[in-house]
């Protein structure tokens, strides 16, 4: 067989590439289990979303299967083993202050703008070109290769979940939903929320009415918002509130009316894998709110927040402190706020944690310091850590494969992300975001290089190949 110039075989069909991507970035893609429906179990468009990457599988030939509208798969090839490219085509919500709409996916200066660009609908199309190259160029494999399409990457992972359940386990695969050259350590990730306890209601200090902060508890939020009762302490709030927003260099806006006093502060959103990268505008509030002569029950709500997750990203006041040689520090990051005075206080919590940190011991010791300051842990969700050993069969290939296509160094590299590679019992996340690049996944104005896309479909494209005739 020839030898196959990978990249000029995608460049022959970056148009058409681009035309099927532009097509899915236009669908706001987001989780709304308000709106769910037996058809749509997690909202009409991750649903349609998934139904535009099965139907282009059937327009291109491939064999398709649709699981319970939460997942799916495209198929080519024959053979006992599987190889398995896990993508996903949910996205985080867009947020506020693009430059152009969201789900109106644009090119400008060589980059495509769009919710999802990088995560993960470029890299689902990427990946996807490069199994449509075998099918076109009708190259002989051995394997089976399936594009696995799932839907609540972003939450819950319901998708992958119900599809292992009724479909068979690849025995090694990619996901292209992170960086390159190769992912072969992930952090555990776990999800749950701290809901204070009810207390006897004491009327003394200013009333807090409602205060929201976030979207996503694996997102830094980056607008919060309070109303508070305030009538005589409204001019004395209003000149601490200014002098907090310069201190910590804030943006952030004031209002009063018929008594009701509303605060905003806007932060910075960024990925909760690295909450540092952002500005949280939850915490910076609370932390402001603590400070004010609240009533009983919202002054403990506030500084609990204030006092074990302000300017605190790794954990310590929580006593989770933890840092390994293979994944790094542990972290936390406080999502999503919500407190009102018809009862709710919550506060949604992701933390990031090694691979050797062991979550069912200090589990329980959280929960004895959460007693002691009135709260209790609801809604855990855990993600185990995914590991690869570096002299498996699968990041070798990987390895040859990028450093044939890039000229450089396959370098290992371990992230606080959860990619849909730790479903495969043999995965690692593979791409597509290149050396360099800035990381914009689930900021305003996200996307991804158009030459990048190109590269890495590729890259997968080879990926494929490989894996799918190595014995």
């Amino acid at each position: 067989m020839a030898t196959i110039n990978w990249l000029d075989e995608i460049l022959k069909r970056k148009d058409a590439l681009l035309e099927d991507a532009f097509g899915l970035l236009s669908i706001e893609s987001v989780l709304d289990e308000a709106q769910a429906t037996k058809e749509a179990p997690l909202g009409q468009g991750v649903k349609e979303a998934l139904d535009y990457m099965l139907n282009l599988g059937e327009r291109d030939g491939f064999n398709v299967k649709n699981v319970d509208h939460v997942a799916g798969h495209i198929e080519y090839g024959s053979g006992e083993e599987i190889v398995g490219i896990l993508c996903h085509v949910d996205v985080v919500p867009a947020g506020e202050g693009w430059t152009t709409p969201p789900f109106s996916p644009e090119i400008r200066d060589g980059k495509l703008y769009a919710r999802g660009a990088i995560d993960d609908k470029g890299p689902t199309m990427a990946a996807y070109y490069g199994l449509k190259l075998m099918k076109e160029l009708n190259l002989p494999i051995k394997k089976r290769v399936r594009v696995i399409i799932g839907t609540d990457e972003e939450s819950r992972w319901r998708c992958v979940k119900r599809y292992f359940e009724t479909e068979e386990m690849p025995q090694l695969g990619f996901a292209p939903d992170a960086d390159f050259p190769i992912i072969h350590a992930e952090k555990g990730i776990a999800d749950f929320f701290l809901v204070q306890k009810e207390t006897e209601t004491v009327n003394e200090g200013i009333k807090v009415l409602s205060f929201k902060s976030g979207q996503r508890l694996n997102m830094v939020p980056d607008h919060a918002i309070v109303q508070i009762e305030a009538r005589e302490e409204a001019s004395a709030i209003q000149a601490q509130f200014a002098e907090f927003l310069q201190k910590h260099q804030l943006k952030g806006h004031y209002s009063y009316e018929d008594s009701v006093m509303i605060l905003k502060v806007e932060g910075e959103a960024a990925h909760a894998m690295e909450p540092n990268n952002g500005t949280n505008a939850g915490l910076y509030l609370s932390a402001f709110l603590a400070e004010l002569n609240l009533d009983a029950k919202a002054k403990a709500y506030f500084q609990f927040i204030k006092n074990f997750l302000f300017q605190d990203t790794r954990g310590q006041a929580l006593g989770l402190k933890y840092s390994d040689d293979i994944t790094g520090d542990l972290t936390v990051n406080a999502g999503v706020f919500e407190y009102n005075d018809s009862g709710k206080a919550h506060i949604g919590i992701n933390i990031r944690y090694p691979v050797t940190f062991s979550m069912e011991q200090q589990l329980q010791s959280l929960q004895a310091l959460l007693e002691t300051h009135g709260f209790g842990l609801e809604d855990f969700n855990d993600l185990k850590p995914q590991h690869v050993e570096k002299m498996s069969p699968l990041i070798q290939i990987l390895k040859k494969v990028y450093e044939e296509q890039t000229g450089e160094e396959a370098k290992l590299l371990t992230i606080g992300g959860g990619t849909y590679a730790r479903s495969l019992n043999t995965g690692v996340a593979f791409g597509p975001l290149f050396p360099g690049r800035p990381d914009v996944a689930h900021q305003k104005d996200e996307y991804i290089v158009v030459d990048d896309m190109l590269k890495a479909a590729a890259i997968y494209a080879q990926a494929i190949f490989e894996l799918a005739n190595n014995n």
